[in-house]
C-alpha cells in the first residue's frame, strides 16, 4: 500500500489538498497530514482534518518536520510550497516529493520554487507548465489541472457546502459581492468604515487572508472588518472557515487585489472587479517600490483582460454595476485565461494526481 503524507505548512494549503487526499483513500492509499504549528490556527487546523476523517501529526519547525518523514517513511511527501534544501535527504532515502502550489496568483514565487529539485510538480495548463519547462529543463512537470476547484466541477456533490445566503443571514433577493482581500498589498483600509452602507443594495460576503485575523500588524485591517460586520448586508467569513469555494459558490460577483482567488472565481465563467489600489508599507514605498514588482509577476498583466479595473474605491460601485448588468462581458477572456492558468475544469484533476502517484 502507498503512504502519502502532506505537509500542511499553513492552513490555506487544506482546500488544495483535500480533494486529492480524498481521491487517494478512495484509491486504498494510506494518507495522513502533518502540521507546522501555527499559534492559533493549529487548533482549526485540526479541526477540519477531524471532521474529513484524516490523521495528521504535528512538529514546530522544518527540522522537526524532515526527521518526522525520516522515520515514517512514506512513499510520497506532498508540499504546497518548497522546502529547505536539506529536504533533498529524504530523496535519498527513496522517498518522493510532489508540489502542489497551494495558490495560482501572479506572485513570482509561483515560478521561482522550482528551483527545489522535486521528483514531480502538478502543473494547471499547458501554458505554466510550457514556461516552467523552459526555466526549468531539468525537473518533471505534470499537467493535470488545479485541483482546488474540483469541488465545484465535481459531479460528486457530497464534497459540495450546503451553505446558503439564508444561512448566513443574507437577502436571497440582492445580489451578491464576494469581498476576498488579502493581507499585503491589501485593499482593505483604503475602503471607509461605512462602506456597506454605500453598497446597501448588494449582499456582501467578506473572507479576508486569515493573517488579516491572526497577525499584530494588521490590527488596523480587523478593525474596519469588525466595524462592517455590524451592517445586516454584510457576512463576514470567521477565520475558521478555511475554504472560499462555498462563498465562490453563492456568490454572483468576487470583488479582489491581484490574488489567486481571482483566477480561481474566473474559472466559474463569473465577473471579477479588481482593486488595482492597496495600503502598502513604508518599505516598499519610494525609492523601495521595487521590492513590490519583485513580489508579483509578468502574469499580473492577465488582470487588464479578466476583469473590470477598479482604480480608486470611487470607483468600485460603478464597476459592480457594471459587471452585473453585463455579466457575460469579459466570458471569452475568462475561458482562455482560464485553461491558461488553471488548466482542465472538469472536476477530475484529483484523478489525475492520484493516478500519477499510483503509477510512480
Amino acid at each position: 500500500m502507498k503512504s502519502v503524507i502532506f505537509d500542511v505548512l499553513h492552513l490555506y494549503y487544506l482546500p488544495q489538498f483535500l480533494p486529492v487526499a480524498h481521491c487517494l483513500k478512495k484509491a486504498g492509499c494510506e494518507v495522513s497530514f502533518l502540521l507546522h504549528e501555527e499559534p492559533e490556527i493549529s487548533p482549526i487546523t485540526k479541526k477540519a482534518l477531524d471532521e474529513e476523517g484524516f490523521t495528521y501529526a504535528m512538529v514546530n519547525d522544518g527540522q522537526e518536520a524532515k526527521a518526522f518523514y525520516a522515520n515514517k517513511q512514506p512513499s510520497w511527501i506532498v508540499f504546497g510550497n518548497a522546502p529547505d534544501d536539506a529536504f533533498t535527504q529524504l530523496q535519498e532515502q527513496g522517498i518522493k516529493l510532489a508540489y502542489m502550489q497551494h495558490g495560482i496568483g501572479p506572485k513570482a514565487c509561483y515560478y521561482v520554487t522550482s528551483q527545489f529539485p522535486f521528483d514531480v510538480r502538478f502543473v494547471e495548463g499547458d501554458t505554466r507548465k510550457q514556461r516552467l519547462e523552459e526555466m526549468f529543463p531539468n525537473r518533471r512537470f505534470e499537467d493535470v489541472g488545479y485541483a482546488k476547484l474540483d469541488p465545484l466541477f465535481s459531479e460528486d456533490k457530497a464534497l459540495q457546502s450546503e451553505l446558503t445566503l439564508q444561512s448566513i443571514g443574507l437577502d436571497p433577493t440582492k445580489p451578491t459581492v464576494l469581498y476576498a482581500p488579502t493581507f499585503f498589498p491589501s485593499s482593505i483600509e483604503c475602503f471607509p468604515k461605512d462602506w456597506p452602507a454605500e453598497m446597501s443594495e448588494y449582499n456582501f460576503i467578506i473572507k479576508p487572508h486569515f493573517f488579516s485575523f491572526t497577525k499584530a500588524k494588521y490590527a488596523k485591517q480587523r478593525a474596519l472588518l469588525n466595524a462592517w460586520s455590524t451592517y445586516d448586508n454584510v457576512y463576514i467569513g470567521p477565520v475558521d472557515c478555511y475554504s472560499l469555494l462555498p462563498f465562490m459558490d453563492l456568490a454572483d460577483l468576487m470583488l479582489s487585489e491581484a490574488s489567486s482567488t481571482v483566477f480561481e472565481f474566473a474559472a466559474l465563467d463569473k465577473p471579477v472587479v479588481w482593486c488595482d489600489f492597496y495600503k502598502v508599507r513604508w518599505s516598499y514605498r519610494g525609492l523601495f517600490k521595487f521590492r513590490m514588482g519583485q513580489r508579483m509577476d509578468q502574469d499580473l498583466a492577465l488582470f487588464h483582460d479578466l476583469c473590470e479595473q477598479a482604480k480608486s474605491p470611487k470607483e468600485v460601485k460603478d464597476k459592480v454595476a457594471y459587471c452585473l448588468a453585463n455579466p457575460s462581458a469579459k466570458s471569452a477572456y475568462r475561458k482562455k485565461i482560464t485553461l491558461e492558468m488553471a488548466g482542465k475544469t472538469d472536476g477530475k484533476c484529483s484523478d489525475r494526481i492520484t493516478d500519477f502517484i499510483l503509477a510512480n
